[in-house]
């Protein structure tokens, strides 16, 4: 953990809040991962043990609890008054960047695993057609074993397949990988991406119709670009 040195409360609150990864961590926490193999999904790019290092870390200062899971096999992670109290604030740094250092969509950026887990815990089930379907997404562009995914609904309940479940999707979609992403960032709505040509909505009339209600976007696509609130001064 870095030392500051100081008392200010922001310092000791970085030693904690501002080594690598850490709030990427709290962000999934708070987004409702509990169990590790979530939060790996939520962060792919970190490793097993970093995060187990910044798990640990988080339960030692008192913002996360360590209990064991329903299924007595594994453990999960509740989160205590101290990690609740970021919240606003975690939403807050979201809402700042994406209006302050709105993405490019450098090709680095782009990342099917992260995107679909996005998409996955933001599904609105309640504006879907039905309590049960699913839904495949092509990401042609997209690297190997990353190209296909699935989302399975059954009773309000939301699960995230890169693997075939063995049914017949009730809606494809196909799309590369950048244009999902900028629709889901609502730097492109669902209606321009279909005028284009960039996104094709594959099935039944009831399902292709409720894509609006149910897909997203982001909770940061209503935050407007830096640029649109900067008065002109030429």
């Amino acid at each position: 953990m870095v030392r500051y040195g100081q008392y200010c409360p922001i310092a000791k609150a970085l030693e904690l809040l501002g080594e690598r990864w850490t709030l990427l961590v709290v962000r999934e926490l708070l987004m409702g991962s509990k169990r590790f193999n979530d939060l790996r999904r939520g962060v792919p790019l970190m490793s097993p043990s970093v995060l187990a290092q910044r798990l640990k870390s988080l339960v030692e200062h008192g913002l996360l609890v360590q209990q064991e899971a329903p299924d007595g096999r594994s453990h999960e992670y509740r989160l205590t008054p101290a990690a609740e109290e970021l919240r606003p604030l975690i939403l807050q740094l979201g809402t700042w960047g994406q209006r302050w250092t709105r993405s490019k969509m450098a090709a680095d950026d782009l990342d099917a695993s992260f995107l679909m887990w996005d998409i996955r815990r933001c599904v609105r089930t309640a504006h879907m057609p039905g309590e049960t379907g699913v839904m495949s997404f092509v990401f042609p562009d997209a690297k190997r074993g990353m190209k296909h995914w699935w989302l399975v609904v059954r009773d309000g309940e939301v699960e995230l397949c890169l693997e075939d479940p063995g049914h017949e999707p009730d809606l494809s979609i196909i799309t590369d990988l950048r244009s999902m992403t900028k629709i889901w960032m609502g730097d492109c709505s669902l209606a321009q991406a279909r005028e284009k040509g960039l996104i094709q909505l594959i099935g039944t009339p009831r399902w292709v119709r409720s894509v609006r209600g149910w897909l997203g976007p982001s909770p940061f696509a209503h935050v407007a670009p830096a640029s649109s609130i900067i008065p002109d001064v030429t």
